[in-house]
Parts: structure tokens; C-alpha cells; sequence
């Protein structure tokens, strides 16, 4: 038996290129190189530097859920680097003259990978960071239920990225989509480890976002404030808890799908396999078990970023509270009725598909009452437009046309005819990207100060809404049209001329997202040159709603010096309607934290190795490495000295300093909202 199973030299990504050097190859090399050199540079810089130790003791090992949260939206950033770049790669591609400068084979595994990473390493890991940060600070909680388990999921979910990376470096990825449907992908049309690529990075992926959506439940359920009921959370918290409860039922379809098709490729089995038994239907059926709740994972926390965001920068309390949290359960619900709606044209009945274009259509409803409840809480307020802001504005009106192509493509009629054209990938667009992308930038811009105690440059951020915004319509407007003219999707080049035009508008907006993610790079590095003139050390830098604004900025690693009694829906608003700076305390005790540890991270690792060996066929190793992988949790298991103590007194002490802070810093008004006279002061108008 070979150890290193089917791996031999001409998957290292530069052999191909000496082998057949064409713009091609060169383009799949010099992007394995990237990724080589960028890793080489990455190393020496945090050695020169002096880094690697920090980086080890304040970071990796981390179990601070805030710590965890920031290193989330980290490898989302990364990832969203590539996401983007594949993306303009292949509108080049396709406004190039026919055959364009890829071979068809490079192209498809470019829409693999774009796809593949835009939802589950640029979308999945930003919302569980996002939420990791915020949460537990809006139930009043000083860390999640499980800090163990929430690191273990972070790094599960890197080594599933790791995965896909590599497959830049070693061997290719597979071309048949990110939903990877069967037979293409079982082993007969897909030899190479593409499909295994995919199979084993999304079970790694797939079992941290399960952990994950265990950990948000339960923190919720078990870690709320005294006082604070079910009907008195925030709305981020409620769009958390029915996220989380999507991930603990909806992750598991596809970790069960990408199972069976690993067995089906590697050792025999004939789920999929028509010809031996199977039903490849089965598999669209599991993917899409996932994959439409999956669209609520996404969606519904950017719902509870704009729930909060809005009413801030309205200078209003949030229109509708009750109705928003029944609209949040009923989308919950609803997002598990709908599955067939992915495959209307796969040959199933008419009267079935009619039942879940009806139910698709009754989706929109839920959907609908919190638009209205959002533009209700902006009329006749005090509206100031931050970062935040201009993203949660330009969310809502983009997010319904992409509601109103929805609708439409409920229609099985209609669906019938666009689905597999550029029409449709016009509309998931439509959804994803003003729906999650916009609400975790106007998260990111919204509550960065509660991790680093700074805020983030508004003159960039807002160059940065602009380019997103415009590219966005430049983008995939032009693909509703040419999707109508009959322009289908997956296409590696088009010969009709009349596509065209689009196609070169689509390109130049393209190119302008690449500048938005550009100017959002120019934001935090412009931020933290000129952090001392955007600190707020004080907190509440935005005359905020949420508990979480009375910490200070940042937010100690105990999160609260006593947990506080919650006795309103908005008791931060309270306190400061009473002239209060500081949330009384109660009694000062000693508590107890988690210490950091580097066991959830080798776990992961070992993982990691283990999934690539697999990969690649590498039996023995991938057996070696999945015993490793449960010796470090039984070792886990048996660890008895695993917490720190934070005596009351230092607790009594952060509380003085930071009451004596706020106590000592002088008001700012609405119009030194964005200037360094803002240190992180309750504003003096009120609306």
C-alpha cells in the first residue's frame, strides 16, 4: 500500500504550467503561488515581528467568545478576498472572445470554489462571529455555554478553509458546483480528488456550524440575564436562537449527503448510483434539506444587524418588536417547507410543485413585516447616516427586488423557464449579498469598537458602501436581462453577440466590488494608524440601544462586573433616560472563566491532516490521525484544572475605573458623531 496514496508530483500546482504553459495554467499556477508565498511572507513577518507568541497565547488559544468572534470574521475577510477575485476571473473570462483564456475545466472548478467559499467560508463563518461577539453581551451572558466547544468549532471551520485553499496548491477541486450533484460527481465522471476536496472540507465545516448552532441555544436558553424572558431579548438574540436551531437540524442533511457520496466514491455503496439501485434525487433532496433553511441561517442574523442598527441611527425605539419576533419564528418554520423549490425542474408532479411554489410564495410574507417595520421606525426620526446605516438603507431597498424576482421564480411555470439561466443566478445574488454581505459589514462597522475600542474610519467605509453598492447593480442587474434573452448558467463563454454589452457592464461592476473590498482594507488599516483620534474608551459611541453599550469599549474579557437585572426590554435606554452613565451593579462576587487552552486547535488540525489524507487516499495516515484526533478529547476529558478565578475586588476595581471614565469624559453631540470629539459618550439629543 502506498502511504501516500493516489498524491505524486504533477498535483503540485506548478507541474501542470511546465507542462502545458498556457495563460490557463499559468493562472491556476500563479495562484497556487499566492497562496505559497503568502503563507512564507505571513510566517517571517510574524517572526520578525515577534508575534508568534502573542499569536499563540492571547489569540489561538483564546476561549473568550469575543476573541473567537473577531478570528471568525478574520478567515471570513480572507476568503472573501478569493470569493471575489474568482468572481471577476470569470466575468473576464466571459467577456473575452470565445473560448476566452481558461479552459473550460479551470472555469468550472472557478464557480465551484467561488460558490463553495462565498457561502460556507465568507457567509457561514461571518454570522457565527458576528454572533460570537455580540450576543452573549445582549443577554447579559459572560461567556457562551460551551467555550470549549465554540473554539473547537472555530477551528473546525478553518481547517475546512485550509482544505480549500490547498487545493490551489495540491491537486484541483472539483467542477461540478458547489451543491455537487451526483452522478457527475461519483467517482466514475470525477476520478480526481476534486469532489473529495469538497466532500471532507464541508464535513468539517459542517460539524463546526452544528457545534455551533448547539452552543447559541443553549447560551440563550441558559444564560439570559435574571429578568430577562423570552419576549424581552433583543432581536439580534431572537435571530440567533432561530439561526440556531436551523443549524442544529439543517447541518446535518449535508453532512449526511457528503457522507454517503464519500462512501458512494470510495468504498462501493450505490446510494446515488441509478445504475446499481440508487437515487441520485435523494441527494438533491438531502442538499436542498440543507440548503433552503441555509438561506435563513444567513439571512436572519443580518435581519437582527438591521433591527438594531436602524432604530441607533434613527434616534427611535424599534417599531413592532412583538411582530418582528413572530415574523423571525414563522421564517424559521416556513424555511423548512420549501426544498422543492431548488428542483422544480427535475421532474416531479405539477401538483407538488404547485404546494411549494404556495409555500414559497407565503415565505415572502413574514419577510414583508419587517420591511415595513424597519421603514416604520426610520419615518420621522432623527436619521444620521453612518457606514452602518448606508449598508442597512441600501440593504432594503435592494433586498426586495431580489424578493420580487422570488416571488416570481415561486412560479414553477416561470421557474421552468429561468432557472437555468443566468436569470437565477441573478436573483440568489440579489439576496445574498445586500441580505448578508450588507448586514455583516453594517455589524462589523456598527460594533467594532466593542473588541478593539476604536471605531472604524466613516470616510472609507462610506467609499466603501458606494463601490459595494453601485458594483452590486453593475453587476447583476445586466444578468436579469441577458438571463431573459436566454443567456444560461455555468457557461464558460458566450458566442452570441446581443450578450455582450452585459456582459461589460456586469465586468465594470465587478470590478467595482473589487474596489469596495479594496476601500474596506484601506478602512481598517486607515483605523488603526489613526486609532487614538477614533477611540471610545467610554462606550456607547453611537448613543446605542443594546445592554452591550454599557460596557465600555472594549469590553473586558469578563464581559459584565455583575450581571445585571433586566427589567425592560431596552434597560440600557432606561438607565440613560435616568441620567445614569453605568448600569447600577449588584453584588460584586468572585467568578470563574475558562483557561485558554491549545487542545480545541490541535483537535481541529488533526482533523484537518486527517480530512486531507482521505483526500488523497492516504489510508493509513487518515486512521492514524483519526485516532489522534479523539486521544486529544478524551485528554480534554480528563482535565480538571481548566478554569481562572477573577476575584470580586478586581471586578469592584474595573467597574470604579470605568464609572469614573465616563464620569470624567465630556458629552458629544449628533454632529461629533463622526469626529475625534466622539470618545465613546452618550450623545446629548434625543429624539
Amino acid at each position: 500500500m502506498n502511504i501516500l496514496g493516489s498524491l505524486d508530483w504533477n498535483d503540485i500546482f506548478i507541474v501542470p504550467f511546465l507542462k502545458e504553459p498556457t495563460l490557463s495554467t499559468g493562472i491556476a499556477a500563479g495562484a497556487g503561488g499566492i497562496v505559497v508565498l503568502g503563507a512564507l511572507a505571513l510566517a517571517l513577518l510574524l517572526t520578525v515581528k515577534g508575534w508568534w507568541k502573542p499569536l499563540w497565547s492571547e489569540w489561538i488559544t483564546s476561549l473568550d467568545h469575543k476573541k473567537i468572534g473577531v478570528m471568525y470574521v478574520v478567515l471570513s475577510g480572507i476568503m472573501l478576498v478569493r470569493g471575489v477575485l474568482e468572481a471577476v476571473v470569470m466575468r473576464a473570462q466571459q467577456v473575452s472572445p470565445a473560448p476566452g483564456f481558461l479552459s473550460v475545466e479551470h472555469h468550472a472548478e472557478l464557480f465551484s470554489t467561488h460558490g463553495t467559499i462565498m457561502i460556507f467560508f465568507v457567509a457561514m463563518p461571518f454570522l457565527t462571529g458576528l454572533i460570537n461577539v455580540v450576543m452573549p453581551l445582549q443577554i447579559g451572558a459572560r461567556d457562551m455555554e460551551f467555550p470549549f466547544m465554540n473554539a473547537v468549532s472555530l477551528w473546525l471551520s478553518v481547517g475546512g478553509a485550509a482544505l480549500v485553499m490547498a487545493s490551489l496548491v495540491v491537486g484541483h477541486f472539483e467542477t461540478g458546483g458547489w451543491t455537487a450533484y451526483p452522478p457527475y460527481t461519483g467517482i466514475n465522471l470525477s476520478p480526481n480528488e476534486g469532489v473529495d476536496y469538497w466532500i471532507w472540507s464541508l464535513a468539517l465545516t459542517s460539524v463546526g456550524s452544528t457545534l455551533s448552532g448547539i452552543n447559541f441555544a443553549v447560551t440563550i436558553y441558559k444564560q439570559r440575564a435574571p429578568g430577562m424572558t423570552l419576549m424581552r431579548m433583543p432581536i439580534f438574540a431572537w435571530t440567533t436562537l432561530c439561526t440556531a436551531i436551523l443549524m442544529i437540524f439543517a447541518m446535518m442533511p449535508l453532512t449526511v449527503a457528503s457522507l454517503m457520496l464519500a462512501l458512494d466514491r470510495q468504498a462501493g455503496f450505490h446510494f446515488f448510483t441509478a445504475a446499481q439501485g440508487g437515487n441520485m434525487m435523494n441527494f438533491a433532496n438531502m442538499f436542498w434539506l440543507f440548503g433552503h433553511p441555509e438561506v435563513y441561517i444567513l439571512i436572519l442574523p443580518a435581519f437582527g444587524v438591521f433591527s438594531h442598527v436602524i432604530p441607533t441611527f434613527s434616534g427611535k425605539k424599534l417599531y413592532g418588536y412583538t411582530s418582528l419576533v413572530w415574523a423571525t419564528i414563522a421564517i424559521a418554520v416556513l424555511s423548512f417547507t420549501v426544498w422543492v423549490h431548488h428542483f422544480f425542474t427535475m421532474g416531479q408532479t405539477t401538483n407538488l410543485n404547485a404546494i411549494f411554489g404556495i409555500a414559497t410564495m407565503t415565505i415572502g410574507v413574514p419577510t414583508g413585516v419587517k420591511v415595513y417595520n424597519w421603514l416604520l421606525t426610520m419615518y420621522r426620526g432623527k436619521l444620521r447616516f453612518s457606514t452602518a446605516m448606508l449598508f442597512s438603507a441600501g440593504f432594503m431597498f435592494t433586498f426586495v427586488i431580489g424578493g420580487v424576482t422570488g416571488v416570481m421564480l415561486a412560479n414553477p411555470t416561470i421557474d421552468f423557464a429561468t432557472h437555468n439561466s443566468l436569470f437565477l443566478v441573478a436573483h440568489f445574488h440579489n439576496m445574498i449579498i445586500p441580505g448578508v454581505l450588507f448586514g455583516m459589514f453594517a455589524g462589523v462597522n456598527y460594533w467594532f469598537p466593542l473588541c478593539f475600542g476604536f471605531r472604524l474610519d466613516e470616510t472609507w467605509g462610506r467609499r466603501s458602501f458606494w463601490l459595494w453598492m453601485v458594483g452590486f447593480y453593475l453587476a447583476f442587474m445586466p444578468l436579469y436581462a441577458i438571463g431573459l434573452m436566454g443567456a444560461p448558467r455555468r457557461m464558460a463563454f458566450f458566442t452570441d453577440p446581443a450578450y455582450l454589452p452585459w456582459l461589460v457592464i456586469a465586468m465594470f461592476g465587478a470590478l467595482m466590488v473589487l474596489g469596495g473590498l479594496a476601500a474596506q482594507v484601506i478602512q481598517i488599516w486607515v483605523s488603526v494608524k489613526n486609532r487614538e483620534s477614533l477611540m471610545v474608551p467610554a462606550g456607547d459611541p453611537w448613543d446605542g440601544r443594546g445592554l452591550e453599550w454599557s460596557l465600555g469599549c472594549p469590553v473586558p474579557e469578563y464581559d459584565f462586573t455583575t450581571v445585571p437585572h433586566i427589567t425592560s426590554r431596552e434597560p440600557w435606554v432606561d438607565a440613560k433616560a435616568q441620567g445614569k452613565r453605568v448600569i447600577d451593579p449588584t453584588e460584586f462576587v468572585d467568578i470563574h472563566l475558562p483557561k485558554s487552552t491549545g487542545l480545541p486547535f490541535v483537535t481541529a488540525m488533526i482533523a484537518t491532516i486527517g480530512a486531507f489524507a482521505l483526500i488523497f487516499q492516504m489510508w493509513l495516515i487518515a486512521a492514524v490521525f483519526f485516532v489522534a484526533m479523539w486521544v486529544t478529547v478524551l485528554i480534554r476529558s480528563y482535565d480538571t484544572d481548566w478554569e481562572e478565578t477573577i476575584s470580586a475586588e478586581e471586578l469592584r476595581k474595573g467597574y470604579e475605573a470605568h464609572k469614573h471614565l465616563v464620569e470624567t469624559t465630556p458629552k458629544a453631540t449628533f454632529e461629533d458623531e463622526f469626529t475625534s470629539k466622539n470618545r465613546g459618550l452618550i450623545l446629548e439629543e434625543v429624539v
